[in-house]
């Protein structure tokens, strides 16, 4: 795959919390040179992001519910109408997998709900962090996002005890089944993991590594 076509699917991804200016400076400059499709910062640094990347192309993302997701929905609409004010393009919203794991499945979905709702039409990516959830879980929290009205289902947060898998970007594939794309995140490093992911069926990347991406690291 050419560069130019990878790097559109790359979300170019910044959500340590020891992050500072200098470093989302950073990666937007190189958002822009590699013409990436977004990068993902930390709400306090939506602004920022958004006057640096300004008539470039490259979209700004931030997390809501970040990265537990078993707050109040209230609060998440809150997080999302502020970044929206901030200039967001698009929301990755953690759920409340707290409540898919205790077997409540309507608070899951109205949780949901309430954040694409609030979202006023920009896209909402649904965190799923696969790492905590067996089988049954995940389809379960993937067709309920999808029903929810959801962009993009994504794997993970990259701060739980594991990253994006090919088998569960498959497994979200094959429950989707194109009513909602994918999101890969978590541990994708390298050239070949990217590629992996790709084919598997994700069409966005959430890395921190895009730049060695690009160069085939």
């Amino acid at each position: 795959m050419e560069n130019r076509d990878l790097a559109k699917y790359v979300d170019h991804t910044l959500l340590k919390p020891q992050a500072g200016k200098k470093e989302v400076e950073k990666i937007c400059f190189e958002a822009r040179e590699h013409g990436f499709a977004a990068v993902c910062v930390l709400p306090y640094y939506v602004q920022l992001a958004k006057n640096l990347l300004q008539k470039t192309g490259v979209l700004v993302a931030t997390v809501v519910g970040f990265p537990l997701g078993a707050t109040y929905t209230s609060a998440k609409v809150n997080e999302v109408r502020r970044a929206l004010k901030d200039g967001a393009d698009e929301i990755d919203m953690v759920i409340n997998f707290s409540a898919l794991l205790d077997g409540d499945l309507e608070k899951v979905r109205s949780d949901i709900t309430g954040v694409v709702e609030a979202a006023e039409g920009k896209p909402v990516k649904a965190i799923i962090e696969t790492c905590f959830l067996n089988r049954e879980q995940k389809i379960k929290a993937t067709r309920i996002a999808q029903e929810a009205g959801v962009e993009y289902v994504k794997t993970s947060t990259g701060f739980g005890s594991g990253g994006a898998t090919v088998e569960d970007v498959r497994l979200f594939r094959e429950t989707l089944q194109g009513k909602a794309k994918i999101k890969a995140s978590g541990g994708i490093r390298d050239r070949e993991k990217a590629l992996e992911m790709i084919e598997a069926g994700a069409h966005r990347l959430g890395t921190s590594s895009g730049v060695a991406i690009m160069e085939g690291k």
